[in-house]
């Protein structure tokens, strides 16, 4: 193991290097069984001769905080070094370093970190469901090939494969014609939305988002010193003789509305459309689950109605595949791409080329197309599941908002109020289901009363148990 020992300026040479060693195995950096370098291997590298190094050691040795043996080494003792580290030193007020104040009303969210015997969860997928051993193999193959082999950095767009192959995916599955020069891979849709914003925004400019809606991208806008208003959504989506004036840019999730599930209208799309056209906006068409509809007819993409080179279209792979994975991608105007790549280079120069190379090769050879009507199968089950038990079993408590697509059915509550609501959850969740309140997504209306049931994370044999417990939380 390399070890830092600082000598400059020293002058008890083999004394400093005792006592920096001695202090990174009381700190825990170095830990139980760790092997220093070889003493002629640290006088090297110190520049010191190996006597100053062997000292050092046999005092560390007669002390016991280390132990030689011949042929193998030496070693940190296991009876001394601390089984965690103990915290590094953080420096508090006294520092003159401040972040943004902006940074202050965020809120961390480690939700998705945990699990729960009964998830009902917004925004999971299956992880069950995904194929693994394919997915391997694709992995093991792509890391033989001579692309990846040379180690070099790649272009911020992406892989042009898998630009190639989303390209013909989305042209086929969406029916949006565009060039695979105008795809940018990203780590997920979130990111997708970071690059945008950097592309279009300056400091107080006006974003228009959904309300209520999805709460990482208003963070985002917000962070980047965007004025975020929030814009109402009833049974045709967003309403847009609600959007704000001199508003820049609209965020907007029309396939499958987070977190309401309704999907945005052919008239709303077209007169949202014709608003950013008269204020010089631009729209986020964020194509939040649309992967998944089962029932009546798609609705076709913003993207592929606008005339004016107004709208950027967001997908992403972690519904479809997985979240780990933090692949998504965004098709740009012609006249935004270089910005677009511009910044993505600035952001992390490009998304990892080896999950690129390997969904390029999942796409081109058919397995997402087999794995979305795999899947879909599953969950349109599990749908139709939570959709009759609501209807028949919470008839009285909630009021089901229809939804044709997506991975989770929201509902509107009948009576509770919003603090009634994050009781249920609250009792709910001491039986081992996790739900979320709708009031959670509100951005300036006042919250809705209501829950969003994911469907996606759940195994079918256990929604019936779980829904069970959740219509005992709310009491007789």
């Amino acid at each position: 193991m390399q070890v830092h020992v600082n000598l400059i300026g020293r002058k008890d040479l083999s004394g400093e290097i005792y006592r920096q060693l001695r202090q990174a195995i009381v700190d825990g950096r170095l830990r139980s069984r760790d092997c220093l370098p070889a003493s002629r291997a640290l006088a090297r590298s110190l520049k010191v001769s190996r006597t100053t190094v062997t000292v050092a050691y046999d005092r560390l040795a007669s002390e016991g905080f280390v132990a030689s043996r011949v042929g193998a080494g030496t070693y940190v003792s296991k009876r001394v070094a601390p089984a965690v580290p103990r915290a590094t030193k953080r420096h508090g007020s006294a520092s003159a370093l401040r972040p943004q104040a902006v940074w202050d009303s965020i809120r961390l969210s480690t939700a998705f970190a945990s699990s729960s015997e009964f998830d009902f969860r917004t925004g999971l997928p299956d992880a069950t469901l995904f194929p693994h051993d394919m997915w391997r193999r694709l992995m093991a193959r792509e890391l033989r090939s001579e692309a990846l082999s040379r180690g070099v950095y790649s272009h911020p767009a992406g892989h042009r494969g898998l630009r190639e192959a989303i390209a013909r995916h989305i042209g086929i599955s969406r029916g949006i014609a565009t060039s695979s020069d105008d795809v940018t891979i990203t780590s997920g849709a979130q990111q997708a939305l970071d690059i945008v914003a950097r592309s279009l925004l300056a400091p107080g400019d006006r974003v228009a988002v959904e309300d209520p809606g999805y709460m990482p991208p208003q963070l985002l806008f917000k962070s980047l010193g965007a004025q975020v208003y929030g814009v109402p959504v009833d049974e045709q989506g967003v309403v847009v003789d609600a959007l704000p004036r001199h508003t820049r840019l609209v965020y907007v999730t029309p396939s499958h509305q987070y977190p309401l599930g309704v999907t945005l209208s052919l008239p709303r799309r077209l007169a949202l459309l014709d608003w950013a056209e008269r204020n010089n906006a631009g729209i986020i068409e964020d194509d939040y689950d649309s992967e998944f509809r089962f029932e009546g007819r798609p609705m076709e993409p913003l993207q592929t109605l606008d005339t004016s080179g107004r709208v950027i279209y967001v997908g992403s792979f972690s519904k479809s595949l997985l979240p780990t994975l933090r692949l998504g991608f965004l098709v740009t105007p012609y006249c935004c791409t270089l910005a677009v790549h511009k910044a993505k280079y600035v952001t992390d120069w490009h998304t990892s080329m080896l999950l690129q190379a390997v969904l390029a090769r999942f796409i081109e050879d058919g397995g997402f197309a087999r794995h979305i009507r795999k899947v879909s199968r599953v969950y349109n089950v599990r749908r139709e599941m939570v959709t009759s038990i609501l209807a028949d079993d919470f008839a009285d408590h909630l009021e089901v908002i229809p939804s044709a697509a997506g991975l989770h059915i929201s509902a509107l509550s009948r009576s509770a109020s919003v603090g009634d609501l994050r009781e249920v959850a609250r009792r709910a969740s001491e039986y081992g289901v996790t739900v979320q309140e709708l009031s959670r997504f509100a951005v300036d209306a006042s919250p809705r009363a209501g829950l969003a049931l994911g469907y996606g994370a759940i195994p079918t044999a256990r929604i019936q148990e779980g829904l069970r417990l959740l219509r005992q939380s709310f009491g007789p």
